[in-house]
């Protein structure tokens, strides 16, 4: 007698359950979750402590960073968290044994996407819950949630695309975060996330527009900010279609960069 035919799970069910079990390693790893999800609260905490001075006209530094470290954290969930732990799982053979199986291939991005929004979510609810309750941050109003939305969903996306093509620059998982880490710091301290951006000098200025965290932070400053203060701009205004261009145009960059860089297992491997 032979076995019956047992009929394959569909392709949703495969994408969800990948998805599952990408969020159950990520909170399974508390190094990981304290860096990625903890790391944007404490600096938030510490910085409007320390920081909490007036900007001018009723303006706290603190609703001017709460933009920066909210884009911050969506750097650290996408780019950072996706660069490193793809390299892990290139280095340790979890790839190279998932490319073996007969899950579609597309199944681990989805994964790795949701995990990526899951964790997004969580910070910017609690960063917006700690200023909100200890630094009496104004929360945005009307049409500015709309704004919120498409600049959190392009940043996270054109960020994570760049994330997962940066991850093949790393030799092995272990050189994965000295490579990835300090590159993340440069473009937040370039890109207006910790000092106001019209102090930060023009030539960095001018290299900080090449990547997607600056236009972010310039987009959720828009929606934290007043109208006035698009003055101290560089262009003078919020630029918003600068911004969703640009992002789109990283996107699209990050995912040709993607196809044409992504390795299933390292290249000592090979």
């Amino acid at each position: 007698m032979t076995a019956p035919d047992v009929p394959l799970p569909s392709v949703a069910r495969v994408f969800r359950s990948r998805a599952v079990v990408e969020l159950k390693e990520f909170f399974r790893q508390r190094e990981a979750v304290v860096f990625t999800l903890m790391l944007p609260v404490l600096l938030l905490v510490v910085f409007g402590a320390v920081l909490n001075f007036d900007l001018g006209n009723g303006v706290s530094f603190t609703q001017y960073f709460m933009a920066g470290i909210i884009a911050a954290g969506i750097l650290g969930a996408s780019l950072q968290n996706m660069a490193i732990s793809i390299a892990t799982e290139r280095s340790d053979g979890t790839l190279k044994s998932l490319a073996g199986t007969p899950m579609p291939r597309s199944a681990y991005f989805v994964g790795k996407v949701v995990q990526v929004l899951a964790v997004t979510v969580a910070i910017i609810v609690i960063l917006l819950l700690i200023g909100v309750v200890f630094y009496g941050i104004d929360l945005p109003a009307g049409s500015d949630w709309l704004t919120f939305a498409w600049v959190t969903f392009l940043g996270s996306a054109s960020c994570t695309l760049l994330g997962i093509a940066i991850s093949s620059l790393a030799k092995n998982g272990r050189s994965a975060s000295a490579t990835v880490t300090p590159f993340a710091l440069l473009l937040q301290f370039i890109s207006g996330v910790f000092f106001q951006f019209s102090e930060i000098p023009s030539w960095m200025q001018t290299v900080a527009a090449f990547f997607p965290l600056k236009w972010m932070a310039q987009g959720l400053r828009s929606v934290f900010l007043p109208d006035f203060m698009a003055a101290a701009e560089p262009a003078g205004s919020w630029e918003h279609g600068r911004i969703a261009l640009v992002l789109v145009l990283w996107c699209i960059a990050g995912l040709l960069l993607c196809v044409a860089t992504f390795r299933w297992q390292d290249r000592s491997t090979k």
